[in-house]
């Protein structure tokens, strides 16, 4: 007895024009130019996830080294300065404080400052 596929294959197209919806022009209404064309961004997708991770990271030490500065340190001798007198904040934290509340933000560099001594 031989094997019908048609109510799997047209499940499977129906799912790739689905996440098609809304592409430009033909990658959103013909079945094999939608399949490259969220095959494509599906590994975009993939990346950026990582992505996303180094960039936000990125951000976080600037700000962090923007604050630090100010205070008359650079990033490095601040973060050696924190980790020195044990204070143990992730660099999102430290960031976050660096932009909302500069006071304590001084405090933190000023440990630091002097456990660097």
């Amino acid at each position: 007895m031989r094997i019908k596929r048609a109510v799997n294959a047209v499940k499977k197209r129906r799912k790739i024009m689905r996440l098609a919806k809304g592409y430009f022009g033909s990658k959103s209404r013909s079945y094999r130019i939608a399949r490259e064309a969220v095959m494509k961004s599906q590994m975009y997708a993939f990346i950026g996830r990582r992505q996303k991770k180094r960039q936000f990271r990125q951000l976080w030490i600037a700000r962090i080294n923007a604050a630090a500065r100010i205070n008359g340190l650079s990033y490095s001798k601040f973060m050696h300065g924190l980790k020195v007198a044990g204070i143990d904040l992730n660099r999102k934290v430290l960031a976050d404080i660096a932009v909302n509340d500069a006071a304590t933000f001084a405090k933190l560099a000023e440990t630091a400052a002097n456990a660097c001594k």
